[in-house]
């Protein structure tokens, strides 16, 4: 019989089995180094980790954090982030995941978290369990030689300004300026001061060989931080000809001057030729940026951030909505608590949402198909439209696409 449960973190040797079965799982190298094990064991939950034991070895792994999420509207909702999932090679197709995934989603629920989140490495996996895609990303490459820019910018005409930081730097501007950039996304997600050093190599997991990007900061003629990138670039030539490609790693600006003014650094840095932009929301300004918008290929689109619904009250009241109206919802969540019937008013001052018997269903859905709906990325007329929404009234999934749907789509920059 194989044996779910917790891992005894403080149990050396188990902590490191733990590390090599979830470093077989993503195909990693499965030892780690005694530096590389204690920085795992500072960054890792040690209360949240879940592991599938056959007899002493571990052979699939699970691990949770706490994290915040970005409602539409700007309020911060307490979630319970996964990662770190895998079952090994040799014992899939056991139920192993179906088993820590039940027992975590319990714990949360008991907590009082009002979502769960997670990356999904393969799409079929997680929708069984609550989960729909509510986010997605879009990669673009820019041809800096086709973009049209001013092939003579030295710097902001805004009377901002750019400068080259460290990684110590980024650790003491980062945070607040993310703070603020957060609070204007939906979808984005919590960083804590981990994250920081983590993504400076501070600390170092393993999972990849560390190597030293470049930070820039945007200040505007105020003196105020807001924009920060973080990118790499490859100093390839082509013949005699210096042909780079500048790789974002990371870039998040709180007004569109940042934004621009960023862009236009990154493609006027010398022996550039090209700008991948890494993953960005799917309506970012970046081609439009561009005297030329063709000059910003899509070079990568898909599902992002996925979205479990534990408390349906707390995730309808939290977030802002298009307009005003009732909508009453039939949930049916065979694998967790959202199920059941909820009457939902909305107006310009907030949201009300309490379970109810005494009306009945405008729409009928499943628990994935709110969590998709929820930051408002999705249609519930398409889904109707699919068979995946039921509609009870006649032009309910329109009524409430329009309450649902902001005017900007959500998006998370980050992967955990």
């Amino acid at each position: 019989m194989i044996d779910v449960r917790a891992v005894d973190a403080v149990h050396e040797a188990e902590f490191a089995d733990w590390q090599r079965a979830m470093s077989t799982g993503f195909l990693l190298a499965p030892v780690l180094s005694a530096n590389q094990l204690a920085d795992r064991r500072r960054y890792f939950d040690q209360d949240r980790l879940l592991g599938a034991f056959d007899g002493d070895r571990c052979v699939a792994t699970f691990r949770s954090f706490a994290q915040e999420v970005t409602a539409v509207g700007g309020a911060l909702v307490p979630s319970n982030a996964i990662s770190n999932v895998t079952v090994s090679p040799t014992h899939r197709r056991q139920g192993l995941l179906t088993r820590m995934m039940s027992r975590d989603l319990t714990a949360a629920h008991e907590r009082g978290d009002v979502l769960a989140t997670l990356i999904a490495a393969e799409y079929p996996i997680y929708g069984r369990y609550g989960f729909g895609p509510a986010a997605s990303m879009t990669e673009w490459t820019v041809d800096v030689l086709r973009a049209g820019l001013d092939p003579h910018w030295s710097g902001p005409a805004d009377g901002g300004r750019i400068d080259l930081v460290d990684g110590a730097d980024v650790r003491k501007l980062g945070p607040e300026l993310f703070e603020r950039y957060r609070r204007s996304l939906p979808g984005a997600v919590s960083r804590d001061t981990l994250w920081w050093q983590l993504n400076t190599g501070v600390l170092d997991l393993g999972y990849r060989p560390w190597t030293e990007p470049y930070h820039a900061v945007y200040r505007s003629a105020a003196g105020q931080v807001e924009g920060l990138v973080t990118y790499d670039a490859d100093g390839a030539w082509s013949g005699k000809h210096p042909d780079s490609t500048a790789v974002v790693r990371s870039l998040i600006a709180t007004t569109v001057a940042a934004q621009r003014a960023l862009w236009h650094f990154l493609c006027s840095i010398d022996r550039v030729t090209k700008v991948r932009s890494g993953r960005r929301g799917p309506d970012d300004l970046l081609p439009l940026l561009l005297p030329d918008p063709r000059a910003a290929r899509i070079t990568g689109h898909g599902d992002w951030l996925w979205v479990r619904i534990l408390d349906v009250v707390r995730a309808l009241e939290a977030r802002t909505y298009g307009g005003e109206g009732v909508l009453v919802l039939e949930v049916v969540d065979g694998a967790g608590t959202a199920g059941g019937r909820y009457r939902l008013e909305v107006s310009p001052e907030g949201a009300s949402c309490v379970p109810t018997r005494a009306q009945s269903a405008d729409l009928t859905l499943g628990a994935a198909e709110l969590a998709t709906v929820w930051l408002g990325d999705e249609s519930l007329q398409r889904l109707a439209a699919l068979g995946r929404v039921q509609e009870e009234r006649e032009g309910a999934a329109r009524k409430a696409d329009a309450l649902l749907r902001p005017s900007g789509r959500p998006y998370c920059p980050d992967m955990f």
